[in-house]
């Protein structure tokens, strides 16, 4: 007998029996398409290997990707095998070279890893663009190691085609409470005070340890093996693109990106290989179509983890 789940599990696991509506929203692109109309706002069921050259070229002002690390893992019963050092940095120039012309000349580019496919990602990236940083975020999650330290952190490298490109400084400036205010003249300086605190509205670092991965009672989640969280791709979107611009994952798994892109007003195209994930892309960006919260990112603030505003 299946196990019912708990009322506050908002896990999105729809089988591919039920959700055939969602699925049937998917394309597939198998000849060369010539206008970005024809796959704006979209989510592409096929191998990006296969998908990304029939795509219409300079069309993209982001991408972010997501590719499998080089770890043996199993997605929806398909095992991504580990590869040697040498097969695994061939298999990134593979999909960085069609992705490469896909982008924009004033386009950005994260790309997600840990740490150990992080020295083979940022060596290949500076083949195809100008590096420009390594954003380093904290899980919090992650099990122990006995002969090791545990790993609990991942890295994104940002990358850009240009020296022009978007960065929007103000847009991701993260809300820190302020615990000793200084004042001058009686004046709070460089903070502000609110219903919920003093606060301090801060530059970004390329350190991250605000961000909470996606648990059973959180609506974002899915029974993907290793989704992101909507909050870290909110970051990466709002600082490298304007509304209606057009951001691309060609490792889109379960939607956290397109949905992200869908929330903040961005165009988006999304490549899965995985039926059952594409299935939940569609599932979710559905429910961004009445429900644009993102959790931790409210009135255009990003809130420190565990604080009041970052748990709605």
């Amino acid at each position: 007998m299946e196990k019912e789940k708990a009322a506050r599990n908002k896990t999105i696991d729809t089988p591919l029996s039920e959700g055939g509506d969602y699925l049937a929203r998917c394309i597939r692109v198998e000849t060369a398409m010539g206008r970005v109309a024809d796959v704006l706002d979209k989510t592409i069921l096929g191998d990006s290997f296969a998908v990304l050259p029939y795509l219409p070229k300079a069309c993209v002002d982001l991408v972010i990707a997501d590719p499998p690390y080089n770890l043996r893992k199993t997605y929806n019963g398909n095992v991504f095998a580990r590869k040697t050092a040498e097969e695994y940095e061939d298999y990134t120039r593979r999909w960085l070279s069609p992705v490469s012309a896909l982008l924009k000349p004033e386009g950005s580019i994260y790309i997600c890893c840990d740490w150990e496919t992080s020295l083979i990602i940022g060596r290949v990236l500076g083949e195809f663009f100008t590096v420009r940083n390594r954003i380093t975020w904290q899980r919090e999650k992650g099990r122990g190691a006995k002969a090791n330290w545990k790993n609990g952190l991942e890295d994104i490298w940002f990358a850009t085609k240009g020296d022009k490109y978007t960065f929007n400084l103000d847009a991701v400036k993260q809300r820190r409470r302020v615990i000793a205010p200084y004042r001058v003249d009686g004046r709070p300086k460089d903070w502000t005070e609110t219903g919920d605190g003093k606060y301090r509205d801060t530059c970004p670092s390329n350190f991250w340890d605000d961000i909470s991965v996606p648990f059973w009672s959180m609506p974002e989640n899915t029974a993907h093996p290793t989704q992101k969280p909507e909050k870290l791709m909110a970051k990466l979107i709002l600082a490298s693109s304007n509304p209606g611009d057009l951001v691309l994952d060609p490792f889109l798994g379960a939607g956290t990106t397109s949905v992200t892109a869908k929330k903040l007003g961005r165009h988006y195209l999304g490549i899965e290989k995985e039926a059952q994930y594409c299935l939940w892309a569609e599932q979710r960006l559905e429910a961004a179509e009445t429900d644009r919260e993102i959790q931790g990112y409210s009135g255009g603030v990003f809130w420190e983890r565990n604080t009041a505003r970052e748990q709605r």
